[in-house]
């Protein structure tokens, strides 16, 4: 994530209590994985189709189909990308339903051999260059994630609760962001992303902790729907009026969210905290009655 930075006479930077610009960093914010060499992906295609143009009705049906299937790909591509950072980002997530990165690799070979039979017709040719193509896909962006991550030796079916909870209150943090890039405000952006790294810090406790998830349920749930659904409302107000007090008062809310699940988050930790605590002593008081004295310091 690109961060602005200015002094207190830039463009956009607001004074006062609801219109500062955020000063904490964003431990959780997300880079975006699709970089450069994904994106690259699509310039094959476009050649490939304006090169096919005068080649006959064989030739230009071969070179679009060829393209469609690159360009098939490298779509895919970017959503594999995307889902393999999100899977990477969690302490507990599930393997991605479509190997999107696999399917991808698949159709750049596909559209590779099409490209290198309408160039040269002939199986043996087209094989080489689509199995070529193929490998050096899965060498340069690898494979999706295979098995499930952070489920070894605990309960399944909780891990899938967590897991789906976390899902959904990711979608709507990025229903949240997208809206808020709608406003065209760079301190609404900003605080829509600090707000974003403090929601993460609560899903990573629960992910850790199982337990946590009926406690902190209506934070992923209710609290995020309600957000997401007022930062769609206040980007359509603001993007049509500039409404100030829209604004100050969408920043209100954000601050209030931020607090509350920022508090959340700290409840469940010393919680977590205390049940160690009397767990640890249960355990030294049974290990006395055994005859076994342990060492308090």
């Amino acid at each position: 994530m690109a961060q602005r930075y200015g002094g207190k006479h830039s463009p956009g930077k607001k004074t006062g209590p609801q219109g500062s610009a955020p000063q904490q960093t964003y431990r959780n914010a997300q880079v975006d994985p699709v970089g450069m060499r994904a994106n690259v992906l699509f310039v094959p295609p476009a050649l490939l189709a304006l090169l096919s143009l005068n080649d006959g009705a064989a030739g230009l049906a071969l070179g679009l189909i060829g393209a469609g299937l690159w360009t098939g790909g490298a779509f895919l591509l970017r959503e594999g990308l995307k889902a393999e950072a999100a899977f990477a980002a969690r302490k507990v997530a599930r393997r991605p339903a479509l190997p999107r990165k696999i399917l991808a690799a698949l159709l750049a070979g596909a559209g590779a051999a099409l490209a290198a039979w309408k160039g040269e017709p002939g199986l043996l040719s087209a094989v080489i260059y689509g199995t070529a193509a193929a490998g050096l896909h899965l060498a340069a962006f690898g494979i999706d994630p295979l098995h499930d991550k952070g489920a070894e030796g605990t309960d399944t079916f909780q891990r899938s609760r967590v897991a789906r909870a976390v899902d959904e209150a990711e979608q709507n943090l990025a229903a949240m962001k997208d809206a808020a890039l709608r406003a065209r405000d760079r301190t609404v952006e900003a605080r829509v992303e600090q707000f974003q790294s403090v929601a993460r810090e609560l899903f990573r406790t629960v992910e850790e902790d199982p337990r946590d998830l009926t406690a902190a349920r209506k934070y992923l749930t209710v609290y995020l729907q309600g957000a997401r659904d007022a930062t769609v409302k206040f980007a359509d107000i603001y993007a049509r009026s500039q409404d100030a007090q829209a604004r100050e008062g969408y920043l209100a809310l954000l601050d209030d969210l931020e607090q509350n699940f920022a508090a959340r988050t700290r409840k469940m930790l010393v919680e977590d905290r205390t049940d160690l605590t009397i767990e640890i002593d249960v355990l030294r008081d049974r290990l006395q009655r055994e005859g076994v004295h342990l060492d308090r310091n």
